[in-house]
């Protein structure tokens, strides 16, 4: 009985010993681990979700269709010869062991690391990565990588900081043209052999890693049970995290942009050179952040949320309304109506909408030159006079700040339609129409007529020719290139219609804009899906909406890409994207339509600050 006994006594005792240790506490959030001086972060909270969404996301899926494998095997065969193989050679690592280790959050972030603003202490960077399950991984995969400096000759000390080890590994600028084969690291370490260090250490299953001992000191105190304030602590950073980061985010940043241009006013930087007498004068930089509003600019975030539905994205940035100014002030939107009109077909493959109001906005424009640089605002007043001078000879009562600005209203409209035909022409350049409000169509005409006018002759352009009671006037261009059928080579089609100006290189579009005004043609604003993809962004009412056919410009591109590999407009790429990136091996756009839907995003403003909303949603035939 004794024998039988001892086995569930030792159970007893295990069970007990279990309960009486310490618990592993779960690695807090980023915000409850970086330090108070972080100035921006990108935080992916939870890795495993993330791949679990991305691989049933319409993008991969895409990615990883059959048809897609010529044009995708070259490009990560591209990718493994000149980047991840002499990374891996130079580091004795294997890339795919450590693209595995993030299961939990993966965090950068950016801090003050104890700058004043007018020393040369360089930003604080850190990484956190939480492996989780991985973490003997993890810890095997840092020695080896350890091992493997320490043979190459690099001298790794440790050094205890708030209770944790790191290992110190020093860099060199010298060291970084080896491992990134970056020119810009080449050229770093001709101008000086700056020396820089790393510190990392693993905590249970997080790596911590930063460049400097300031840098990770915050965090590890967090993690040790120190009371070092955290993120999470900042005022600002947690009003936004309220209104911004509810919900579970798939991954989101924040910008503090009051401690980031805190600084800079700090730092006390002039700009220009003090004794010229050109438009180069100094302006100090508190000028340039009072004139732009940036100065106003509390912070930025956005979130992402991948969910059944489709993609979410927001973007936010914290301006109180009560110190917006300049380029804030500009974008700060009233709460208009900017649906889509019955006029914009439904064939439309792009639609914007602004409820910008162009005589207030060009009122502000002049106040933040003037600000930032007087002889900035004289230098534009020059070319408005040598555009009055030039008009005048013909109308004498022509001011273009009269015709155009002052004659301004507030409604920006435009809208792409498919190509008119299959040729790569077509496809370069599909029928793009632009409306402007105006209160005075004929002067606002005479305006981009003599704009125009100031950089081709318009002696040669056609005669205004009637069309359904409205006059469509020919601009000629100075770029005499060939358009989409329908359009004249290097010309500008002008009408006006329905309190709109009409701008155009397509003659067919502007036509068929004027011909509207039946109500007979089907309207994009009825197209299926529509309303419910404008309810995820907060509907069409803040003064800036959005569309796009993603299918169809998605079939544009495939089309043009194909057809087009060998031109001038692909040799303008980078060379390593065009050897890595053979379009001439992409497949028929039909079988892939499947993975692409539409996308709209809307934005508002309120006494807060401005809100940007995107919605993608999921394609029906995934479903």
């Amino acid at each position: 009985m004794t024998k039988n006994f001892r086995p569930c006594l030792l159970a007893a005792l295990a069970v007990s010993l279990a309960f009486s240790l310490p618990a592993r506490a779960a690695i807090g959030p980023a915000e409850n681990l970086l330090p108070t001086d972080t100035l921006a972060f990108f935080t992916v909270p939870d890795c495993a979700a993330l791949r679990t969404a991305f691989k049933t996301s319409p993008g991969a899926m895409f990615w990883n269709d059959p048809a897609m494998k010529p044009f995708h095997d070259k490009f990560m065969s591209r990718l493994s010869e000149s980047f991840l193989a002499p990374l891996e050679k130079d580091l004795g690592i294997s890339v795919a062991d450590f693209l595995s280790l993030p299961q939990g959050q993966f965090t950068l972030a950016v801090t003050a690391n104890g700058s004043n603003g007018h020393d040369d202490v360089p930003p604080g960077l850190l990484l956190l990565l939480d492996a989780k399950g991985q973490g003997d991984l993890l810890k095997t995969n840092l020695a080896t990588l350890t091992k493997k400096w320490t043979e190459s000759g690099r001298s790794l000390r440790t050094e205890k900081i708030n209770g944790l080890a790191f290992t110190v590994v020093p860099l060199s600028t010298n060291d970084l043209p080896a491992i990134f084969a970056s020119p810009a690291a080449a050229a770093a370490a001709v101008s000086g052999d700056r020396h820089r260090e790393i510190y990392f250490t693993q905590y249970q299953t997080l790596l911590l890693a930063g460049n400097s001992a300031k840098a990770v000191a915050a965090v590890a105190s967090r993690l040790t049970g120190g009371s070092a304030p955290a993120l999470a602590d900042d005022a600002g950073f947690a009003a936004d995290k309220l209104s911004q980061f509810r919900n579970a985010p798939t991954y989101y940043g924040w910008f503090n942009g009051a401690k980031f241009f805190g600084a800079l006013l700090a730092a006390g930087v002039n700009l220009g050179d003090p004794a010229a007498a050109s438009l180069q004068s100094t302006f100090t930089t508190a000028k340039i952040l009072g004139a732009t509003g940036l100065g106003g600019l509390k912070s930025a975030s956005f979130a992402l949320r991948e969910q059944a539905e489709g993609s979410y994205v927001s973007f936010h940035i914290t301006a109180p309304e009560d110190t917006r100014t300049g380029i804030l002030k500009i974008f700060a939107l009233p709460g208009k109506d900017a649906g889509i009109p019955a006029f914009v077909p439904a064939n439309a493959v792009k639609f914007t909408r602004v409820r910008l109001d162009g005589n207030q906005a060009w009122a502000s424009l002049q106040k933040t030159l003037a600000e930032i640089s007087p002889q900035y605002l004289a230098s534009l007043n020059s070319v408005v006079d040598v555009a009055n001078t030039l008009a005048q000879a013909k109308n004498p009562a022509f001011d273009l700040r009269t015709y155009l600005f002052a004659n301004l209203r507030d409604d920006l409209i435009t809208y792409q339609k498919p190509p008119t035909s299959d040729s790569p022409e077509a496809y370069a350049n599909p029928p793009v129409l632009y409306l402007v409000a105006v209160g005075d169509a004929d002067q606002a005409i005479d305006a981009a007529r003599t704009l125009a006018g100031m950089s081709a002759p318009q002696d040669g352009a056609a005669a205004p020719r009637d069309f359904l009671g409205h006059k469509i006037y020919t601009v000629a261009l100075r770029t005499a290139t060939a358009g989409a059928a329908g359009s004249q080579p290097g010309s500008l089609f002008v009408t006006s219609g329905g309190g709109y100006l009409g701008i155009s290189k397509n003659a067919g579009i502007l036509e068929e804009y004027l011909r509207s005004a039946d109500g007979k043609a089907k309207s994009l604003r009825d197209a299926p899906g529509m309303a419910e993809a404008a309810g995820q962004v907060g509907g069409m009412g803040g003064g800036l909406f959005s569309y796009e056919n993603q299918r169809e410009t998605m079939r544009s591109a495939f089309k043009l890409l194909k057809t087009t590999s060998g031109d001038a407009t692909i040799a303008s790429l980078p060379a390593a994207l065009r050897d890595w990136m053979d379009f001439s091996l992409l497949p028929d756009f039909g079988p892939l339509a499947k993975y692409f839907y539409l996308s709209v995003f809307a934005a508002s403003a309120n006494a807060d600050g401005l809100t940007l909303k995107t919605f993608t949603p999921r394609p029906p035939e995934l479903d």
